[in-house]
């Protein structure tokens, strides 16, 4: 069932294409914050009841808990219908046992509290209401779209998803500013004739729902697996040494993708080892300044500051004996004592402007004059005519 609202489409058969599960993908819909249980192959101790709570999926990697109350005996990928406010919904089992109480206590859910019931397996009329109700969500969501424009509204409608009863429609968009929707509410009901409910949800979470694929090749991983949206700046990308190109660092959100902070730590420890950028070395020859530095090789490049045009390459330990001797108010002969390597100023490039001089049929190859023919033979008849041209005049 997790492929029935596959956005790929479907065969002439029926199956979705796509991921080529054909359907039986269980609860991994089309890897969207899978789960895998690592307590499946464990039994509880004797006289120990099962943790009374389960994960429910609904659509787009949305999750849930609820409270099995009357004791229903569920596996991971069953259909259940569960509690919703008004009616019920229609949701898919991803986890149970104890991983679930694990799950709550990560996400501040209070166990002991108040939590939504679920009410039956569901049954294979509520699975028809919802699939149903699944397959309206598309066109809807164009119709939606036509009166937000038409109202002027500066939103955008990016998801619906209706309940499982479907006597409720949620509408998730996105907007700037805060939008004065009350019309358009108005108009949904009267459109659409069902209840509306309208979610505002930021550019980082619409991407999450949706998904996509990012610059890397691989799917995003708000959608797959990241579930914590940790504010990124830009300040991130300077300590990794990362150009400031907002086409480059902006992922499918519009946003500072989320990878720039996988690997900060690593590179502010690594940083640690080098001097201050803003540190200069003295010399007998003048002051030279860094211009940049290479984390993983440990290099570290530098100018004098009345010669940009030449760079000398050290090593970090090269430049800490430096500010040493820096320190004891001394001052070392020049840089290229310590330098490994010295880059030179790019050469002059002496452009002419050629244009008129060469033909544009230069590169055709020239029409070969054809030869005579030696062999063959000569035609009498122009043999005669000629003849009789030449001959005399009497």
């Amino acid at each position: 069932m997790a492929c029935t609202n596959c956005s790929t489409g479907s065969a002439k058969d029926g199956t979705p294409r796509g991921c080529k599960n054909n359907g039986t993908c269980g609860t991994d819909s089309c890897n969207k914050l899978t789960v895998f249980d690592w307590l499946s192959n464990m039994s509880l101790p004797g006289g120990q009841e099962p943790f009374n709570c389960v994960e429910v999926r609904f659509k787009n990697g949305r999750k849930e808990f609820f409270r099995n109350a009357e004791k229903l005996t569920l596996s991971i990928g069953d259909i259940v219908a569960t509690e919703a406010s008004p009616g019920h919904d229609v949701g898919i089992v991803t986890l149970t046992g104890e991983l679930v109480k694990i799950q709550m206590k990560k996400k501040n859910v209070n166990p002991e509290g108040e939590v939504a019931k679920i009410y039956r397996k569901a049954t294979q009329k509520d699975i028809d209401i919802w699939i149903e109700a699944r397959d309206k969500e598309e066109p809807m969501k164009v119709r939606a779209r036509e009166i937000a424009i038409k109202l002027n509204l500066e939103m955008k409608i990016s998801d619906i998803e209706f309940q499982g009863d479907a006597s409720k429609a949620t509408f998730y968009y996105t907007a700037n500013d805060r939008v004065d929707f009350r019309q358009l509410i108005k108009d949904f009901a009267k459109e659409f004739n069902t209840r509306i409910e309208m979610k505002q949800v930021g550019f980082r979470q619409e991407a999450a729902r949706l998904g996509g694929v990012g610059s890397c090749g691989r799917e995003l991983c708000c959608s797959t697996w990241l579930t914590d949206f940790r504010s990124v700046n830009t300040a991130a990308a300077r300590y990794q040494q990362l150009s400031l190109n907002p086409q480059k660092l902006a992922g499918q959100c519009g946003k500072l993708k989320c990878c720039l902070n996988y690997e900060l730590d690593t590179y502010l420890d690594a940083l640690k080892d080098f001097p201050e950028t803003e540190t200069k070395l003295y010399t007998e020859k003048g002051d030279a300044v860094c211009q940049k530095l290479d984390i993983f090789k440990g290099l570290m490049w530098f100018a004098y500051t009345n010669d940009f045009a030449h760079w000398h390459v050290l090593k970090v330990e090269q430049v800490k004996e430096i500010i040493a001797i820096n320190k004891q108010k001394k001052k070392v002969a020049a840089i290229e004592d310590f330098a490994i390597e010295i880059t030179e100023e790019a050469a002059e490039n002496n452009f002419q402007n050629v244009v008129g001089q060469d033909s544009l049929t230069r590169f055709d190859q020239p029409k070969k004059k054809k030869r005579p023919n030696k062999k063959r033979k000569p035609n009498n008849t122009s043999n005669n005519s000629s003849k009789e041209k030449n001959a005399p005049k009497k």
